[in-house]
C-alpha cells in the first residue's frame, strides 16, 4: 500500500483541512460547470428559484434539448451534496427529466446564476463580503458592509458568517438602547 499524502480531492470534491476538521468544497466543480455552460461571467442573482414558481408539465410547453437538460440537472444533483442551499431547487427541476421544457431549462440556468452571499466575490483574495441594514420603526438607521476575515469554503459558510456578524451587531445595539452599555 502506498501513502499518497493528505487528501485534496475525492470524486470531484475538494477537501480542505482546518483546525476544527475537514471541509468539503466544490468550487472547482462549480467553475468548470459555469465554464462549460458559458456562464462564467453571468450576472449573479439572489435566489435559486422564483418565488411561487409555476414549474409543471403543460400540454402546450415548448420542448428543450433533453440530453443537455438531463446532463446539467445531473451535475446540479451532484453539486447539491455540498450546497444545501440549492438542494430544494434541484429537486424541483429534476422532476422534469423525462420531458423538459424551455421554462424548465430557464430554471436550471437560474440555479447556475445563483451565487448567494457574494461567496468568494473578491477575485484577488476570494473573501466574501457581508452586509447588514438596521431599521427602527421602518426607517433605515444604520448600514454597513464588510469583507469577511477568512475565505469561506462554501456559500452556506459565507451566509453563516454574515448572519452571525449581523446578529452580534443587533445584540450590541439592543444592549446600548436598553441598558446604556
Amino acid at each position: 500500500m502506498k501513502d499518497l499524502g493528505t487528501l485534496k480531492y475525492f470524486l470531484g470534491i475538494e477537501v480542505a483541512r482546518g483546525s476544527k476538521g475537514i471541509y468539503p468544497c466544490q468550487r472547482k466543480y462549480i467553475l468548470d460547470l459555469l465554464t462549460e455552460t458559458s456562464m462564467l461571467d453571468c450576472t449573479p442573482i439572489d435566489t435559486p428559484i422564483e418565488q411561487n414558481h409555476r414549474l409543471a408539465e403543460y400540454p402546450d410547453q415548448v420542448p428543450t434539448d433533453k440530453p443537455r437538460y438531463q446532463r446539467l440537472v445531473g451535475r446540479l444533483i451532484y453539486l447539491a451534496h455540498t450546497r444545501p442551499d440549492v438542494a430544494y431547487t434541484v429537486s424541483v427541476v429534476s422532476q422534469f427529466m423525462h420531458n423538459p421544457s424551455v421554462d424548465h431549462m430557464n430554471a436550471v440556468v437560474r440555479i447556475l446564476s445563483f451565487t448567494d452571499a457574494d461567496w468568494a466575490g473578491n477575485i484577488t483574495d476570494r473573501r466574501s463580503t457581508s452586509g447588514y441594514l438596521t431599521f427602527v420603526g421602518g426607517n433605515l438607521v444604520t448600514w454597513k458592509s464588510k469583507k469577511q476575515k477568512v475565505v469561506a469554503r462554501s456559500s452556506a459558510e459565507a451566509e453563516y458568517r454574515g448572519g452571525s456578524w449581523s446578529v452580534r451587531v443587533v445584540v450590541a445595539e439592543e444592549c446600548v438602547t436598553r441598558f446604556g452599555c
